[in-house]
């Protein structure tokens, strides 16, 4: 048996279909499988490079304006001129990773403030409580009424799961689903990066000007991580709930923001982190 010695990945595809070998029980088979596609995203603030991110291709827009959105560098879809994909050189403007920005105010005020978030976010040397605090001082606490069932947190996966149709063919994706106060899904994302797919789903909200989301439920299928919970305070989102498990540092977060941090939502049952007094009924006075 032999594999394929190249792969052929077509531009602005999620998924690809690539020959395996599969061995199972000491036998081996081949078959076609399908990958994730993860491609460089170089976004531009006005021609000038901001970032390069590696995403799944696909919803594009919406990750450039979730992102400067969770970044504070926007308040919204009125603080945008022009979120549109540079050309490629056949003149297709699917045929190219670029995506430019044009903003409404300064752009050079606001490439300033993403560097400054760029470089604090991969600095080492910065103090988690330090981090919290400086957010705490510049994000008030998320103010929401929002209440939601046992049984409703128990569904949500099995939700998420059945929209998640890239995942299906790869099982290579991570995905992000918003859902409002009755449990339903507004709006799933998937990117080979949680984050992407986060940022996707918030500036899919951004765009259709839908935002601040304090009466909704972000649910991911894999960890929470500090960024996520910051990306959903910025959105104000009151619950997040996870398939996996948060950090230390998105534990309190979301304590110091009153969010409520639900994680392992698997098998019938999960684990709440901070902000009981959401999951009804009966929770909060056992936590």
């Amino acid at each position: 048996m032999s594999l394929d010695p190249d792969l052929e990945v077509p531009r602005g595809v999620p998924a690809v279909r690539h020959r395996v070998v599969k061995v199972r029980d000491h036998a081996a088979s081949e078959c076609q499988d399908h990958l994730a596609v993860e491609e460089p995203l170089e976004i531009r603030l006005g021609g000038v490079n901001l970032s390069v991110t590696m995403r799944t291709p696909g919803d594009d827009e919406e990750l450039v304006a979730g992102l400067l959105f969770s970044e504070g560098i926007i308040g919204g879809a009125d603080d945008l001129d022009v979120i549109a994909r540079y050309r490629g050189p056949d003149g297709d403007p699917d045929d190219s990773n670029v995506m430019n920005v044009l903003l409404k105010g300064d752009s050079r005020v606001a490439r300033e403030r993403l560097r400054r978030n760029f470089v604090a976010s991969s600095s080492c040397g910065l103090c988690g409580k330090a981090t919290i605090d400086a957010i705490r001082a510049a994000l008030p606490a998320v103010q929401s009424n929002l209440v939601i069932t046992i049984d409703r947190v128990i569904g949500l996966t099995a939700a998420m799961h059945e929209a998640q149709s890239t995942f299906e063919k790869t099982g290579g994706l991570h995905a992000a689903g918003l859902f409002d106060a009755d449990g339903r899904l507004i709006v799933l994302r998937e990117d080979i990066g949680r984050h992407n797919a986060v940022d996707k789903v918030i500036g899919h909200m951004v765009l259709a000007r839908r935002v601040p989301l304090d009466r909704h439920v972000l649910m991911v299928s894999g960890r929470v991580s500090f960024e996520i919970v910051q990306k959903a305070l910025t959105a104000r989102v009151p619950v997040i709930a996870a398939v996996s498990a948060p950090s230390s540092m998105a534990v309190q977060m979301a304590l110091a923001a009153d969010m409520t941090l639900i994680g392992f939502v698997r098998n019938g049952g999960f684990n709440l982190y901070a902000g009981a007094h959401r999951v009804v009924p009966g929770v909060a006075e056992l936590v």
